[in-house]
């Protein structure tokens, strides 16, 4: 092998050294050829999905419009887009014949082989806060500071695709970006403020989600605070800490009992979420429809209980996808078709979903205590040569 051929990897071995918080935004599956096995990928039929003809697809329809805002000028998608909006999305059977005559459905197999996967859930929470730094309000919310570099390599190298380094310049030397705990110790972000909210905690589960809401009393109004950028350090999760700490049992680790933990162990607060050096930037959106999510990865609004955070290696942003798996704590089915419109620093793997749902307290309820085994199956469009895309 030629030394031009292995130079964009010789850069990336270098940059990975000098930049070990380096993060990777995984690329698109390539298309699918229509094969009965491929990549994991077992085609089935619809009447062999579980649930399928029980599920009210006509829920599934604003979400699937929104992702053909994203898709319609994908070849692979044009047609069935422009089809569908000659559809009437209240006729259900209607519907159910419009994605079983444009998709091709595929159960999806994990690495190790199994079926089963892991679903959690996420959700849109509201904190309140203040425009100044005043009494309770001494946690601030940061917009991503100028020095944060994001170095996408797929514009000279297209074969890194979807690798993107982040870090900060040093002289002429790219280095890592602070830690959440560098920056909590140091006045870095200072005057990057978009509001300042009234439980750190809270400041910090909202990271995780990656996006929610303000409501300022001042202004009486509600501000939406949404994923803007991190600044390129790992995720780690501050449950799995506890966990490895002895302070918590496997099974145990809901975000509910983490802040029942951390608030009967205010002396350790700092240690535990700097064991997280990963930090999120916001950026302030103003909310136009209350009852629409946040904007996700494929850049349409969330829609709540019928949008999922995959990881697009395996799933591709915009794809339909029917998930088999229960509500938490419970053996109760929750079988029905989802839209792939997200993604988030934990979702990785084949079979791996964060189902979103929705906004406010019950949403937070529910998200917070879902890690349910999971099943998948993706709807990959038709294509005229009888092959799959996606």
């Amino acid at each position: 092998m030629s030394f031009k051929r292995l130079f964009p990897y010789f850069i990336l071995g270098c940059l990975s050294l000098l930049l070990a918080s380096c993060t990777t935004t995984p690329p698109t599956t390539p298309e699918v050829p229509g094969e009965t096995f491929i990549e994991g990928r077992h085609q089935v039929s619809f009447s062999d999905i579980p649930g399928w003809n029980d599920d009210d697809v006509r829920e599934a329809w604003p979400a699937f419009m929104n992702s053909c805002r994203a898709l319609g000028k994908k070849e692979q998608w044009r047609d069935i887009c422009q089809d569908a909006r000659s559809i009437d999305s209240n006729d259900g059977l209607a519907v159910r014949h419009f994605f079983e005559s444009n998709f091709v459905p595929y159960r999806v197999i994990g690495e190790n082989g199994s079926e089963t996967g892991m679903a959690t859930g996420y959700y849109e929470p509201l904190l309140k806060g203040s425009r100044a730094r005043k009494g309770a309000y001494k946690t601030a919310l940061y917009r991503e500071p100028s020095d944060l570099l994001t170095i996408d390599l797929a514009s000279a190298y297209p074969q890194l695709k979807g690798l993107r380094l982040r870090g900060k310049l040093e002289g002429n030397r790219v280095v890592p970006y602070e830690t959440r705990g560098e920056l909590e110790k140091s006045n870095k972000l200072a005057g990057n403020e978009i509001v300042w909210v009234d439980d750190a905690l809270d400041a910090f589960f909202l990271e995780i989600q990656g996006s929610g809401r303000v409501y300022i009393p001042e202004t009486n109004e509600t501000i939406r605070v949404a994923y803007a950028n991190q600044n390129g350090r790992p995720y780690r999760s501050i449950g799995r800490y506890l966990i490895d700490k002895g302070e918590l049992k496997p099974g145990q680790a809901s975000a509910q009992q983490i802040k029942k933990w951390l608030k009967n162990n205010p002396r350790r607060f700092r240690e535990v979420l700097d064991s997280n050096p990963s930090y999120v930037f916001f950026r302030e959106e103003k909310i136009s429809d209350p009852s629409v999510g946040p904007n996700g990865a494929q850049g349409v609004p969330l829609t709540p209980e019928r949008s999922i955070a995959v990881d697009p290696r395996y799933v591709p942003l915009g794809t339909p996808v029917f998930i088999d798996t229960t509500r938490p704590y419970s053996t109760t089915p929750l079988k029905k078709l989802v839209m792939a419109q997200d993604t988030g620093g934990a979702i990785r793997g084949p079979v791996r979903a964060d189902y979103f749902w929705g906004f406010g307290n019950e949403a937070g309820e529910q998200a917070g205590k879902m890690k349910q085994k999971l099943k998948v199956w993706l709807l990959l469009p038709k294509q005229p040569d009888g092959k799959t895309g996606n």
